[in-house]
């Protein structure tokens, strides 16, 4: 198992976000934790990257307890971060945004090097030396995910990828996660509103309401579902 929480309890202050949320992301596959905004999704994340850590409960990543270790020591660990609303350097050139984040791989698989992430996203390398300030919507997306795949992890967690940006921009994200999935063998927990990529790339989905899982199955049997559909997701 690449990653489990088990039975997390988060709070912001004095507010009780995260009431027993338990998860799994296998080796390889690709997790979609869906809800509507204000459920808990950012917060999971945000608890099992260590920006906010739960007051209660147990984040295992490869079998290791990694709850409450700091953010470096969690990423040194081998789990990326594409977080919502990219959060790039943008006084920083696109090649600086890369460099900065770049780090050794644990394993004897090829590097993700500056080399390799401009071949997943040649319109990058025709911006590289530009300041992340400049770039379009689907750009600054591509940079994040790119940055996220230079320190070399054996697990992504991006919150929602497709946020903001055109149909066209979906599509092609939707391809690169297929593609680090079934090409690269990653394991992916993915934070999405747009239904049709998640079932399109998803192993297996969750949906949060108020704090908590309210449903899991695999994708396929949640498109069947009208009612938790229509319950907790609004279509």
């Amino acid at each position: 198992m690449t990653l489990q929480v088990i039975d997390i309890h988060t709070y912001y202050g004095d507010s009780y976000v995260l009431q027993g949320v338990s998860l799994e992301v296998r080796e390889n596959s690709v997790v979609a934790l869906l809800g509507r905004n204000g459920m808990g999704k950012t917060t999971t994340i945000r608890s099992i990257i260590g920006f906010t850590p739960p007051r209660r409960g147990t984040v295992r990543f490869k079998g290791i307890d990694i709850s409450g270790l700091e953010p470096y020591r969690i990423v040194q660990m081998g789990i990326s971060l594409v977080p919502q609303g990219r959060r790039i350097f943008p006084s920083l050139s696109v090649k600086e945004n890369l460099t900065i984040a770049s780090r050794r791989p644990r394993t004897s698989t090829p590097a993700w090097d500056l080399n390799r992430v401009l071949s997943l996203f040649p319109r990058l390398k025709e911006r590289l030396q530009l300041p992340g300030n400049s770039l379009s919507g689907g750009e600054l997306q591509m940079l994040a995910i790119a940055r996220g795949l230079v320190g070399n992890p054996e697990l992504l967690l991006m919150d929602e990828p497709s946020e903001g940006l055109a149909p066209l921009f979906v599509r092609f994200v939707g391809e690169i996660i297929q593609k680090l999935k079934e090409e690269e063998g990653f394991s992916m927990l993915l934070v999405e509103q747009t239904l049709r990529m998640a079932f399109e790339v998803a192993d297996y989905v969750y949906i949060m309401s108020k704090g908590k899982v309210a449903y899991e199955s695999p994708p396929d049997a949640l498109k069947e579902n009208d009612e938790m559909k229509i319950k907790h997701l609004g279509v």
